[in-house]
């Protein structure tokens, strides 16, 4: 399996100005991923060529180059907005790629905001994509919202009524397990995120990661747990 890990890191950041080079314990949020990226490269054999930065913005790129990775591709403007799509990102990252002449056979989207996840968890998720039999294989974390337990719904009467099952379940460990993305890693087949959006696919694989590496920075008390986590590992 040849990987094109993609990093996408647009400028825009409403919940966190400039969230994608901020620094977090002295290192620019992005760099961790850049690691990741590096140290999977690395046991895989293969070049940095394969991590492609998706950016629009100068800064991240220049911060990236700084870093020692080479950042030759720009995203366009057109696909930096809010509303602008993973799909199309990534559609766009492959096209570049393929016009490099940089080969792959499955895009591994690594999202800046995930500081903790390591090569060992690309590598890991990589591992349980199966080619030809899979649309994607993606990190998880069980979540503590269990549609069976603890997860409810406003019914048309106005009451909550469980999201799923008959609600008598009176101990969490007799609830299915429940799953939800933890933001981390996503291994795509290239044939199928051209045929379809991500959140159509049937042939999802998970990849389970624990707690303490899937957190996914997406507002200001995230980034201070992220601060604390690191520093306790630091001390």
């Amino acid at each position: 399996m040849t990987p094109l890990f993609i990093i996408p890191a647009r400028g825009g950041s409403k919940g966190i100005p400039r969230k994608n080079i901020k620094p977090l314990r002295g290192r620019p949020l992005i760099a961790y991923t850049i690691d990741a990226a590096r140290g999977a490269c690395a046991r895989l054999g293969i070049g940095e060529d394969h991590i492609l930065l998706s950016t629009d913005d100068e800064e991240i790129a220049a911060i990236a180059e700084s870093l020692g990775l080479r950042v030759p591709y720009r995203r366009p403007a057109a696909l930096a907005a809010d509303t602008s799509g993973s799909r199309e990102v990534i559609i766009d990252a492959m096209d570049w790629a393929e016009g490099q002449g940089i080969p792959f056979d499955t895009a591994v989207l690594l999202q800046p905001t995930s500081p903790f996840r390591t090569a060992d968890d690309i590598i890991g998720c990589m591992k349980a994509f199966r080619p030809g039999e899979t649309d994607m294989a993606v990190s998880v974390v069980e979540t503590d919202a269990n549609p069976y337990y603890n997860c409810f719904e406003t019914a048309p009467d106005g009451y909550l009524h469980i999201s799923k099952g008959d609600g008598l379940l009176t101990r969490r460990q007799d609830a299915p397990r429940a799953w939800e993305y933890n933001g981390a890693v996503y291994v795509i087949s290239p044939a199928s995120i051209r045929e379809m959006p991500l959140g159509a696919f049937p042939r999802r694989i998970p990849y389970e990661m624990p707690r303490e590496r899937s957190l996914d920075i997406d507002s200001p008390l995230d980034w201070a747990i992220a601060e604390t986590v690191m520093g306790l590992r630091q001390s």
